[in-house]
């Protein structure tokens, strides 16, 4: 199997050639309409399509919600196929949105399923969810070390139910969503640039000065836009480890669609306003 260089250093090179955003490839039935495409395969190939060739050779990360596309059975999957090797080929890094967690041997399919470099869904990073204790990821861990991609761990999420499950207080005094983050520094400790396991964390919870977030690794960002928040709020909420962070933009973006100057354009005021807002921090 072909290593890649680590996901951490592709992706800080990227974040640092392209400005650190990523594009969600969300093609739900609204925005299908929206665009006048039928809640069809061939509107989910139109679809994502017309996205790759908008913004692929521009922006760093390109995250395709695998759900949208798996809904479809097993044409819709072929389409994701098509989207990640497409995307790829033109220069952004893909991160498969699939949150998948499991123990041991499932959780290493599916592991191989999007980190196995022949895997038809290969992508260079994959996220996955820790709730079934952080150990289950190890089979994950593992592969993205021995292939050069990487891992998100959801770990302090925008939804309100993640509360109860991520700030519930472990009996060391810990939050679950502290202790993940803990795990993760562990996984990073002395990789430069940047560590290749990072965190979600939504930019639209406010203060989280509580939390060290500053773990050696990428930090995924959904929120900015449609949820509410906005690229003048990361350093707030990120504090010192905000240059590490990638804000998912997806509605914000897909909305201008079908138009593939006007997704282009979109997404270079988003990366603009991104690179100011850190920039100033």
């Amino acid at each position: 199997m072909t290593v890649l260089e680590p996901f951490g250093a592709r992706l800080r090179r990227a974040m640092d050639e392209r400005g650190p955003l990523c594009v969600g490839i969300d093609p739900h039935a609204s925005l299908l309409s929206e665009w006048g495409l039928g809640d069809t395969v061939d509107g989910l190939e139109r679809f994502s399509r017309t996205v790759v060739e908008a913004v692929a050779d521009r922006v760093a990360v390109l995250k395709p919600q695998s759900a949208f596309f798996e809904r479809f059975g097993s044409r819709g999957v072929a389409v994701l196929e098509t989207t990640v090797r497409e995307a790829r080929e033109a220069g952004a890094l893909v991160v498969m949105d699939a949150k998948r967690g499991d123990i041991g041997s499932t959780m290493a399919a599916y592991a191989e399923a999007f980190l196995r470099k022949d895997a038809p869904l290969f992508s260079d990073a994959l996220t996955v969810s820790p709730y079934l204790g952080y150990g289950s990821l190890s089979p994950a861990v593992a592969l993205a070390r021995e292939s050069g991609t990487g891992l998100f761990v959801l770990a302090l999420t925008s939804n309100p139910e993640g509360g109860e499950v991520q700030h519930a207080v472990r009996a060391d005094g810990r939050t679950v969503g502290a202790t993940v983050l803990g795990h993760l520094a562990l996984e990073n400790a002395g990789e430069e640039p940047l560590g290749s396991f990072g965190a979600v964390v939504g930019a639209t919870l406010g203060d989280l000065s509580s939390y060290d977030l500053d773990m050696g690794g990428p930090i995924l960002a959904p929120g900015i836009g449609a949820q509410g928040a906005t690229p003048a709020d990361l350093p707030a909420v990120f504090g010192r480890a905000v240059r590490n962070v990638v804000p998912n933009v997806s509605r914000g973006v897909l909305r201008h669609g079908p138009d593939t100057v006007a997704l282009r354009d979109a997404s270079e005021r988003f990366a603009d306003e991104i690179r100011a807002a850190l920039t100033s921090a």
